[in-house]
C-alpha cells in the first residue's frame, strides 16, 4: 500500500452506540494499526433534528472503555480538522456549486407536496416513482428552466435542492474488498439530493468531501451503505478524485438468526447491545457491557468474530494478536449471528486472566455497595472462586458464605449428612481446630484427614456435615481452605451452631 492507511469511524450522534457500530469502530481501528495507520473519529451530526444530547460523549466514553482510541477526531485536533461535520458546514457549498458548473448536478424546485403527489400517481398506477433520468426533463428543475429563470427563483428565495445527476446507460464496475466485484446500472439510480436551500448538505456530498480531505484511503463501514456505493464512486468520478477502497461489513444478526440485531432485541432477550448503559430522555433505560459487569477485552474479542475468522482454531485473542491477525479479506460476506452464550464463554475467560489482587479490589467495591463488612484474605477468597465464576458479582453468589454465617441448612443435604454420630464428629473437629497451631488449610487438611483415616471413618460423614456446618448447602472450594480464611473462632462458631441445630 503506497498511499498511507487512513480510516474512519463516523458515528451520528442519534444516540447510544449499537454494537455494530463498535464493531465497525473495531475493524476500522485493526485495519489502521495492522497497516501502521490512522484511525479517525468523525462525527457526522448535519442532521440537527436527530441530535441527541450526551450521545458524542457516550460514543468517546465507549471507545476509551473498549481501548479502541483514535488519533484524530474531537479533542484531538490534527491538520485534517474539524471533525464535527457541523463545524465544517461553510465548506460544503462550493463542492455542490463545482457539481453544478460541471454540469453533474442541479437545481430542482419541486416542493414537497409536487413530489407526495408525483408518488401517489405512480403507486395508483403500481408502479414507483424515482426522480432521475427519465423523467427529470419534465420536472422542476435547472435542466428545465433557463440559467436566466433559475437564477431568478433562487434570488427571489424560492426553496430547492441540489440533485445529483445520474449518468444515464452505463454499466457501473464497482469493486468491494469483501465482496469482490459488482456491477450496477445507473438507469436504476435516483439523483440524490446533495445539498439543501438551508445551506446544509445531505450525509452524501459531506461524507464525500469529508473522506477526501481527510486522506481517508479505506473506508470500512456497514453493509446497509452497500446501496450507496454507486452514487459515492460516481461522486469521486464527478470531482476527478480516486476514490478511496471500500469494504462493507456483514450485518449482525438476532441469535435466532431472523433479521438485523436490533436496539430492543437485548432488553427483549436478556443481553445487551449497547456498550455503555444508556438512559433515555423519557427515562427508559438500556444495559451496558460495562454497567452488567464485562470486561472490555472479552467484548472487543467477541465482537471481532462477529463475521471475521482468523482462519484457525484460535478464538482468545489480545488486541495485539487480533491486529496482528486481521485482515479484510477474512471478513465474511453473510451476516454474522449475535451469540450471547458465547459472550459470556469469552468473558469467563477473560475473567480467568485477571490479576487476583486486581479482582479483589473489584471485589471489594462489591462488597462494600452491599455493606458487607471485610476483614477476610479476599485475594485468597477470590483465586478460589474465580474458576467458577464469569462475572465479579459471581464470587458473592459463589462465596457469600465467607461473610454472612448460615442461617438455614440444604434440607436434602442435612437429611444425607447429619446422623446419629455427627455431633461427636463434629465435636472431635472442633477439638482439632482449637489445639491447631499452624491453622493453614494444608496443616489443617493433613490433621482432620489423617484423624479420619486412623480412625477407619467414612471421609463423607465428616466433610459433608462440615461442608453445610460451614457453608449451608454443598458448594464452595476446599472445606479446609474455607476453615483457614475463616479463622479458629468463626468456625468453631459455626460448627457449633450446626450442632446446635441438630439437637
Amino acid at each position: 500500500m503506497s498511499q498511507k492507511v487512513r480510516v474512519r469511524f463516523a458515528p451520528s450522534p442519534t444516540g447510544p452506540l449499537h454494537i455494530g457500530g463498535v464493531r465497525t469502530a473495531l475493524f476500522n481501528y485493526l485495519f489502521a494499526k495492522k497497516h501502521g495507520g490512522d484511525f479517525l473519529l468523525r462525527i457526522e451530526d448535519t442532521d440537527q433534528n436527530r441530535y441527541v444530547e450526551g450521545a458524542e460523549e457516550y460514543i468517546i466514553e465507549a471507545l476509551k472503555w473498549l481501548n479502541i482510541p483514535y488519533n484524530e477526531g474531537p479533542s484531538k485536533e490534527a491538520d485534517c480538522g474539524p471533525y464535527r461535520q457541523s463545524e465544517r458546514k461553510n465548506l460544503y457549498g462550493k463542492y455542490a456549486d463545482t457539481l453544478i458548473e460541471s454540469g453533474n448536478a442541479y437545481y430542482a424546485f419541486d416542493t414537497a407536496e409536487e413530489l407526495d403527489a408525483h408518488r401517489k400517481d405512480h403507486e395508483e398506477k403500481g408502479k414507483t416513482f424515482i426522480y432521475n433520468w427519465h423523467n427529470r426533463l419534465k420536472l422542476k428543475n435547472s435542466l428545465v428552466f433557463s440559467a436566466e429563470e433559475t437564477q431568478q427563483k433562487i434570488e427571489n428565495g424560492e426553496e430547492y435542492v441540489i440533485r445529483f445527476k445520474s449518468p444515464e446507460n452505463e454499466t457501473l464496475h464497482l469493486t468491494d474488498i469483501i465482496r469482490g466485484e459488482m456491477q450496477v446500472e445507473t438507469n436504476i439510480l435516483d439523483d440524490k439530493v446533495l445539498f439543501k436551500s438551508d445551506g446544509m448538505p445531505t450525509y452524501h456530498l459531506a461524507n464525500i468531501v469529508d473522506d477526501h480531505l481527510m486522506k481517508i484511503s479505506h473506508v470500512i463501514r456497514g453493509e446497509e451503505w452497500l446501496p450507496s456505493l454507486a452514487l459515492h464512486v460516481l461522486l469521486y468520478r464527478a470531482f476527478g478524485w480516486n476514490a478511496p477502497q471500500f469494504a462493507h461489513l456483514p450485518l449482525i444478526l438476532k441469535p435466532t438468526g431472523n433479521g438485523k440485531l436490533s436496539k430492543r432485541d437485548g432488553d427483549k432477550m436478556g443481553f445487551p447491545v449497547f456498550p455503555l448503559e444508556w438512559k433515555t430522555a423519557d427515562g427508559d433505560l438500556f444495559s451496558g457491557y460495562r454497567e452488567d459487569g464485562y470486561l472490555p477485552e472479552a467484548v472487543v474479542n467477541m465482537l471481532a468474530f462477529l463475521g471475521w475468522n482468523p482462519g484457525t482454531e484460535q478464538e482468545i485473542f489480545s488486541l495485539e494478536e487480533l491486529i496482528a491477525a486481521f485482515e479484510l479479506e477474512r471478513v465474511h460476506k453473510a451476516g454474522a449471528k449475535f451469540d450471547p452464550e458465547k459472550t459470556k464463554w469469552f468473558q469467563h475467560l477473560y475473567l480467568q486472566k485477571v490479576d487476583d489482587e486486581k479482582l479483589a479490589e473489584d471485589f471489594s467495591r462489591l462488597l462494600q455497595e452491599k455493606r458487607i463488612s471485610n476483614s477476610l484474605n479476599l485475594k485468597k477468597i477470590v483465586s478460589l472462586l474465580k474458576e467458577r465464576a464469569t462475572f465479579v458479582s459471581d464470587l458473592w453468589e459463589q462465596g457469600s458464605f465467607f461473610f454472612e454465617a448460615p442461617k438455614s441448612y440444604d434440607e436434602k443435604a442435612t437429611e444425607k449428612a447429619f446422623k446419629a454420630e455427627t455431633h461427636e464428629l463434629l465435636q472431635k473437629v472442633i477439638s482439632v481446630l482449637r489445639t491447631a497451631e499452624d491453622f493453614s488449610a494444608e496443616n489443617l487438611s493433613e490433621k482432620i484427614k489423617g484423624w479420619i483415616t486412623s480412625e477407619n471413618i467414612g471421609f463423607g460423614k465428616v466433610m459433608m456435615p462440615l461442608r453445610l456446618a460451614l457453608v449451608g448447602e454443598m458448594k464452595g472450594p476446599d472445606v479446609f481452605e474455607i476453615i483457614s480464611i475463616l479463622g479458629r473462632e468463626e468456625s468453631i462458631s459455626r460448627i457449633e451452631k450446626a450442632m446446635d441445630f441438630m439437637g
